[in-house]
């Protein structure tokens, strides 16, 4: 049996799902894509089983806002601007507080999923991954300098000690191990 993927054309179609279900009830690895019409190029959207490709790393270190929704939380689903880390591990952490109403959540239901999309003035690019999260008592200090570094400026004192202050606090880190991921690039 051959360990290469095969690519399912029209795959978010009626037929294209049964197919690429069939395969991979027979264990062949599947991507699914569907080729839409964008001006004069063609986009591209695709669901991966289970991982990321190796180009979604790249798109996922950028200093950009996550869109977190859990389970369990109000109809319809009421996401919330996060800051995030893709890990060399293929998982996407974050950090929060250890009492908020998302880890209560996440606590009933683990299911969640991150939604991560280009900014204005950009071709149109999003990410998204779902799957089972775990909340972990550990590393969301470090996560948090980390992202810090990232998403702000920490030579300007006033941001210095917004982390001073942000470290001081308890924290979890949330890690979201994918199960589900689509894409979609223009």
């Amino acid at each position: 049996m051959s360990h290469d993927t095969t690519l399912v054309r029209a795959a978010t179609g009626k037929t294209g799902r049964r197919i690429a279900a069939r395969l991979r009830m027979r264990g062949t690895p599947v991507r699914a894509v569907s080729r839409t019409p964008s001006s004069t190029r063609r986009a591209l959207m695709s669901t991966d089983a289970s991982s990321l490709t190796t180009h979604d790393p790249e798109f996922l270190r950028r200093p950009l806002h996550g869109f977190l929704s859990v389970a369990g939380g109000p109809l319809p689903p009421q996401p919330r601007p996060v800051w995030f880390e893709a890990t060399a591990k293929g998982t996407v952490q974050l950090f929060t507080d250890p009492e908020s109403v998302k880890v209560r959540r996440l606590r009933r239901d683990p299911r969640a999923s991150i939604v991560v999309a280009a900014p204005v003035g950009e071709r149109e690019r999003w990410l998204s991954v779902a799957g089972r999260t775990t909340v972990e008592p550990d590393g969301a200090h470090d996560l948090c300098a980390r992202l810090a570094a990232r998403y702000w400026d920490l030579d300007d004192p006033a941001r210095a000690d917004d982390l001073a202050g942000i470290l001081d606090a308890d924290w979890v880190r949330l890690v979201i191990h994918p199960e589900t991921v689509s894409r979609y690039t223009s």
